[in-house]
């Protein structure tokens, strides 16, 4: 999936926002491109107000995926912190199951940083635990934090 016209742009740029560059989990602008030339990759914006942004509207939140036989992984997710605590991440977690529905997908998956906030929102929206990657992020003064891996049924 191609982005269309500036929605690059626009996903970049809560992207920019949206991660604590200390752990290093934004992608770069060719990352993304490249995930979304693959074709099992796809992304939601979402606008303030939680539905799509119309054209040359900013983006408040995007969520990228990538979807498999029956599984669909959420690659990343993030919200610009001007536009949190507004239900737009729950927004994009709906859309992205919607989708993944849509495809035939029976299970959702995601791997995120051991304390990372939004494991409260995962939770609420059905994720459990499955798994762990010890030490897998590094953080800037060399500590290593644990990688969570989390399922649920597809919705």
């Amino acid at each position: 999936m191609t982005p269309h016209g500036d929605d690059l742009d626009r996903l970049m740029a809560v992207m920019q926002a949206g991660f604590d560059p200390a752990y290093g989990e934004a992608w770069n602008r060719r990352q993304v491109e490249d995930a979304l030339l693959l074709g099992q990759c796809s992304y939601g914006l979402a606008a303030a107000h939680g539905g799509e942004p119309a054209p040359g509207e900013a983006a408040a939140g995007f969520y990228l995926s990538r979807h498999g036989y029956e599984e669909a992984e959420l690659l990343l997710i993030a919200v610009d912190p001007a536009q949190r605590g507004k239900g737009i991440g729950g927004a994009l977690l709906t859309r992205f199951a919607a989708e993944a529905r849509e495809r035939g997908a029976q299970r959702l998956l995601l791997e995120m940083r051991r304390g990372n906030p939004a494991e409260t929102l995962y939770r609420r929206f059905g994720f459990e635990q499955i798994g762990q990657r010890p030490n897998y992020y590094r953080t800037p003064d060399g500590s290593r934090i644990d990688a969570v891996t989390f399922a649920c049924i597809c919705p």
